[in-house]
C-alpha cells in the first residue's frame, strides 16, 4: 500500500520531523554505571539513519535511586552530559532528531544503583507493587514496601535538573515517561497513592505531581517537551477501575494540552501489560477515542504495536499524527526505510541479547549487529 501520509513532514514543538514513524523509548542497558557510551552512539545513529522521523532514547534515569535496571543510563552529572552530547551531535549529523526520555516503589534495596544512591526505595505511599523481577540480584526477590516520599518537590527538582543537563547535551526535546507504573503514573493511579495531603485523594491532586514536573520542564525546553501515558494500567501492578480511569486521564490530558506540550504519546491496550493477580486485566479500553478529543495544543502519537498500515490509515483519516514504534526498530535499524521502499521486517529478534549485564560478553551482539535492507 502506499504509505503517503506516514511520510509527510510533521512540525512538533520547534522543530519538523521528516516522516511520522518515530521510534519509542526502549530499554537496552547497554550503559556501563550508568554513562552512555560509543557502542550506544553507534546504535543511534543506525536508526537515525534509517530514516526514524523521530527517536525517543531509552529511559534515562534523572538519579541513582528507584530503578530496576542494570546499566541503564543517568543524566544527573558533567560526564553524562558530555556522553549524551556525544550521542546527539552524532544523530543530527546524520539527519535525525532525538529527545530524551526521562523516568519509586520498583527498585530494591539491593540494586546496584539502588545501595549506591544511599537512600531508601521511595513511592507515593507505603504500597508495595505485587510481583517483582530482579536479574541481577541472588533468589527471586519481589518489590519491598517503598518509603512514603516526604515532599515530591524534592522529586520535582530532580526531574528539573536533567531536562537542564538534557539541554546543555544538544537534544532537541524532553519526554516525560508518565507511563508503565512508574512515579508518574504512581501519584496518578489511585492504588498506588493513598496520600492525604495535597498531592493525593482527589483527581486534581494526584495528577498535580505529574503537571508540576511537566512544568518545569518546559520552563526549561519550552514547547519542546511531550508526555507519554499508558492509560490501561496493568504492568508494574497498577490500574484502577475503568471509570476512574477515564476521569482521571480526562483531567489530567486537559491540563497537561494546557501546556502546550510538542506530543502526547498514548500507549493503547496490549494484553501483555495485563494485571498478573486476582484474575483481574487491566482496562482495555481505546485510548484514542477516549483521550484523543481532548488534546487540542500537542500532536498525538501511538504506542503498542502499531503497525505502519495502521498508521497510514489513522494518520490520513485525521485521528493521528505520527506512530510510536519499539520492538521493530530493535531488530531492523532501517525500519522506516523499509517500509518507505516496501521491504520486508525479516530479522530475527536476538531475545538472549534484548538487554544485557555485566557477565553477557559483547554488548554489541543484538544491539548493533542487525543487517539492513538492500536498497
Amino acid at each position: 500500500m502506499s504509505f503517503k501520509s506516514l511520510f509527510t513532514p510533521l512540525q512538533i514543538g520547534s522543530i519538523t520531523l521528516k516522516n511520522r514513524i518515530t521510534m519509542s523509548a526502549l530499554t537496552r542497558n547497554r550503559a556501563a554505571d550508568t554513562y552512555p557510551s560509543d557502542l550506544m552512539k553507534e546504535y543511534y545513529v543506525q536508526r537515525a539513519k534509517g530514516g526514524a522521523g523521530l527517536i525517543v532514547t531509552e529511559g534515562i534515569l534523572v538519579t541513582r535511586q528507584g530503578t530496576e535496571w542494570p546499566h541503564a543510563p543517568g543524566l544527573w552529572d558533567s560526564k553524562h552530559v558530555a556522553g549524551w552530547k556525544n550521542i546527539v551531535d552524532a544523530v543530527h549529523e546524520a539527519g535525525g532528531h532525538i529527545y530524551a526520555q526521562v523516568l519509586g516503589r520498583l527498585s530494591h534495596p539491593e540494586a546496584e544503583q539502588q545501595k549506591l544512591a544511599g537512600v531508601p526505595v521511595y513511592g507515593p505511599s507505603a504500597i508495595s507493587a505485587r510481583g517483582g523481577k530482579f536479574r541481577t540480584i541472588p533468589g527471586v526477590p519481589g518489590y519491598v514496601t517503598p518509603t512514603a516520599i516526604e515532599d515530591p518537590w524534592t522529586i520535582i527538582k530532580q526531574f528539573k535538573h536533567a531536562a537542564v543537563n538534557a539541554k546543555e547535551a544538544g537534544f532537541d526535546g524532553v519526554e516525560l515517561h508518565g507511563a508503565n507504573g512508574y512515579i508518574v503514573q504512581q501519584f496518578l493511579d489511585s492504588t498506588a497513592n493513598l496520600r492525604t495531603d495535597q498531592w493525593g485523594g482527589s483527581i486534581e491532586n494526584r495528577s498535580r505531581f505529574g503537571l508540576e514536573v511537566l512544568k518545569v520542564m518546559v520552563e526549561v525546553f519550552g514547547e519542546n517537551v511531550s508526555l507519554k501515558l499508558s492509560p490501561c494500567g496493568g504492568y508494574n501492578d497498577v490500574g484502577m477501575p475503568l471509570q476512574e480511569t477515564l476521569d482521571t486521564y480526562s483531567y489530567f490530558i486537559s491540563e497537561a494540552d494546557k501546556l502546550k506540550l510538542s506530543y502526547f504519546n498514548l500507549v493503547r491496550y496490549s494484553p501483555s501489560f495485563d494485571v498478573e493477580f486476582d484474575g483481574k486485566s487491566s482496562n482495555p479500553h481505546d485510548v484514542l477515542e477516549s483521550y484523543g478529543h481532548l488534546i487540542k495544543n500537542g500532536k498525538k502519537f501511538l504506542n503498542a504495536g502499531v503497525t505502519a498500515e495502521e498508521g497510514e490509515k489513522l494518520i490520513s483519516a485525521g485521528k493521528l499524527d505520527a506512530i510510536s514504534i519499539g520492538f521493530n526498530w530493535i531488530t531492523h535499524p532501517d525500519l522506516a526505510k523499509r517500509v518507505e521502499h516496501g521491504k520486508p521486517l525479516n530479522n530475527m529478534p536476538d531475545i538472549p541479547h534484548l538487554q544485557t549485564s555485566k557477565t553477557s560478553g559483547d554488548w554489541a551482539t543484538g544491539y548493533t549487529d542487525y543487517p539492513t535492507a538492500t536498497y
